[in-house]
């Protein structure tokens, strides 16, 4: 079962908890006003009827980890990189451990922790990123609708905001609320 909670952000390492004392919890609702939606699968033939049911056409795996993935620590940073992307960003977790940051409507970090039999879909236009934990290592199914997209669009580009895609989520997610 997922666990998410506010990011504290501290100097230590991006692959820690970084949770306040006491921890401030957030909840699934909480996520799915973001637009974050969490799913739980002890299986691939479930993820499979999943993926079916909402037309995730594509997919591959993943593996992150230092003898793994070619130019590991550049794709770390790059991961980490706040970022938003044009197609949502679908994970089920096969093995491993690793944490997806989102922003609130409030522009602070939520931090969610992922392991195996979990599925998280990042909306699109969400900023957001992505770091292992301590155990450096992850193994993840990626889900697309069509044809894989991995491009980010990072914050620091001021051309960003202005995307399409950002404005679908702002719309739909942060209108909403206001």
């Amino acid at each position: 079962m997922v666990n998410a909670w506010f990011f504290n952000p501290t100097d230590e390492d991006k692959r820690e908890l970084h949770q306040f004392v006491p921890n401030q919890p957030v909840s699934l609702e909480e996520l799915a006003k973001l637009g974050v939606e969490y799913y739980l699968f002890d299986d691939q033939e479930s993820v499979d009827a999943f993926a079916l049911q909402r037309q995730y056409k594509n997919r591959d795996l993943i593996t992150i980890h230092k003898d793994k993935l070619p130019n590991y620590e550049e794709k770390l940073e790059n991961f980490f990189t706040e970022h938003l992307h044009d197609d949502e960003e679908i994970r089920y977790i096969k093995e491993g451990t690793g944490y997806f940051d989102v922003r609130d409507h409030a522009d602070r970090w939520i931090r969610i922790q992922v392991e195996p039999k979990d599925l998280l879909i990042i909306p699109v236009g969400i900023y957001h990123r992505f770091t292992l934990d301590t155990n450096n290592y992850i193994v993840a199914l990626r889900l697309f609708h069509d044809e894989p997209k991995w491009t980010p669009y990072n914050r620091l580009d001021t051309a960003t905001d202005a995307r399409p895609s950002r404005d679908v989520y702002l719309k739909q997610f942060v209108a909403v609320e206001n």
